[in-house]
């Protein structure tokens, strides 16, 4: 009975001590949940005026696209900044204001990417040492970017929680300063002096679009403009994939979410910061989900009609646009915050790909045509007759139902849009036996699909019409 009691005890007492151990290797007194931090506007202020001349006053232009979008859109292009993302603000305000001896044992992040991409610039500006922690599905550009601007690179853990835990357990072997990337206050700060810039530039404002992954952005932003011109809207605009800071919302409580693959993977924080959630509410008017194949969609309109590069994370605010979630913003002047340009090429590719074949210029389908030497030349003719292009093409002959003398072609069709496809669509069916569309090939009925978070505002007026 003694040995048993023994054994419990001994059991109990080693469950305890590695709870504690734990709570101390995450502990951060800058995100501490039973101290969040108040972030004000004169901090976030003097952080706009502390970094004069050490990042860009980005541009917020008149897009293109507003007139099919049926609003004012104003796109304040935050991948201008060196680093290529917003980032760049609160990582500088933050570094700025270490002591002397935290510049000097250097610094550590845990990043997808952007954060550390900014961290790595910054700090190799300054003179501080920089090491920056990144899950193993991080993107290789990113990687190799962050690298090439001065950060040692650490891989570790399968998402950003894994990586952040490593993070805080180097910074404590190494008596590094560890910076989180998205809940440090200086960090949420320096971050809200992009709010005050879309106010400068364009104080008659209504309503602005803001990416949300952690919420330091959007914190920030909010912040600054509800100070300054109360009546204009902010809205947090996450991914279906993404919905961590929607997620926590609806429960009242930081909830940890499971982020596997995404076209944003700037927003891929499973578990919102401290000081962004216990600063968002009341000054946020509400949080819009859309989903990805909008923002892939949003991607290639932003490449063709804007005639620049803008990440997943950056093109949310003008893919909820295009998904038709804002009908009371139109005719009115929005801004939607393009945080970052960093894609790498394959990336890049997919999403041109897909946002195509969402709105019907892709095709992919099979066709028998007969093996004789002119079989392939009277499809491409027909093919070229109605001003369709091919994109790819690949034949088949082994593995071939019907006549022994046909070849099935397997082909990759570039049209201008759902009516050119439907075109194209009932031209092989009237010429050839044998055809087979894997897709949908008609236009699909336009329904809004997205999962609203709770309403913000205290008073609000968001989506009255």
């Amino acid at each position: 009975m003694n040995a048993g009691c023994t054994v419990h005890t001994f059991t109990f007492n080693c469950a305890v001590k590695t709870e504690v151990c734990s709570q101390d290797l995450e502990y951060d007194a800058n995100c501490d949940p039973d101290n969040p931090r108040r972030i004000k506007y004169e901090d976030i202020l003097a952080a706009s005026r502390r970094m004069v001349g050490q990042i860009v006053r980005t541009q917020c232009p008149l897009a293109h696209m507003s007139e099919t979008l049926g609003v004012e859109l104003y796109m304040k292009q935050e991948f201008l900044q060196y680093s290529g993302c917003f980032k760049e603000r609160g990582v500088r305000n933050a570094l700025v204001l270490l002591s002397d001896e935290q510049k000097k044992l250097g610094v550590i992040t845990a990043s997808f990417g952007n954060n550390g991409i900014a961290m790595a610039y910054n700090s190799s500006m300054l003179g501080i040492p920089c090491s920056v922690v990144m899950p193993f599905k991080a993107s290789i550009f990113k990687r190799t970017l962050a690298e090439r601007l001065g950060a040692k690179i650490i891989l570790h853990g399968r998402d950003m929680a894994e990586s952040k835990r490593h993070a805080m357990s180097v910074a404590r072997e190494k008596k590094l300063t560890f910076i989180n990337g998205f809940d440090h206050p200086n960090i949420i700060e320096g971050q809200g002096t992009v709010g005050i810039e879309i106010v400068e530039q364009l104080p008659t404002v209504d309503a602005v679009l803001v990416p949300c992954g952690g919420g330091s952005l959007l914190t920030g932003v909010a912040i600054a403009i509800k100070h300054l011109k109360p009546d204009t809207e902010i809205y947090g605009i996450e991914t279906d994939k993404t919905c961590s800071m929607v997620e926590a919302l609806k429960k009242n409580e930081r909830v940890f979410i499971q982020i596997d693959s995404t076209i944003a993977d700037a927003l891929s924080v499973n578990k919102v910061g401290v000081n962004t959630f216990f600063n968002l509410k009341g000054i946020v008017d509400k949080m819009v989900v859309v989903k990805e194949d909008w923002v892939a969609r949003a991607i290639m309109h932003i490449v063709e009609e804007e005639k620049f590069v803008v990440e997943g994370a950056g093109a949310v605010g003008v893919a909820a646009l295009m998904a038709g979630l804002f009908p009371n913003l139109r005719g009115k002047k929005v801004v939607a915050i393009c945080t970052g340009g960093n894609m790498d090429t394959t990336t890049l590719g997919r999403a041109l790909e897909r946002g195509m074949a969402a709105e019907g210029r892709l095709l992919k389908f099979k066709v028998s045509v007969s093996d004789r030497p002119t079989g392939l030349a009277d499809l491409c003719a027909m093919l070229a007759g109605i001003g369709v292009s091919v994109r790819d093409c690949v034949p088949e002959r082994a593995c071939v139902k019907g006549e022994v003398t046909s070849i099935q072609w397997k082909i990759i069709a570039e049209t201008r849009g759902w009516d050119h496809t439907k075109e194209l669509v009932d031209m092989i069916k009237k010429h050839f036996k044998e055809y087979l569309f894997q897709e949908e090939t008609e236009r699909p009925e336009k329904t809004i699909s997205v999962k609203r978070g709770p309403c913000l505002a205290p008073n609000p007026v968001c989506m009255q019409k």
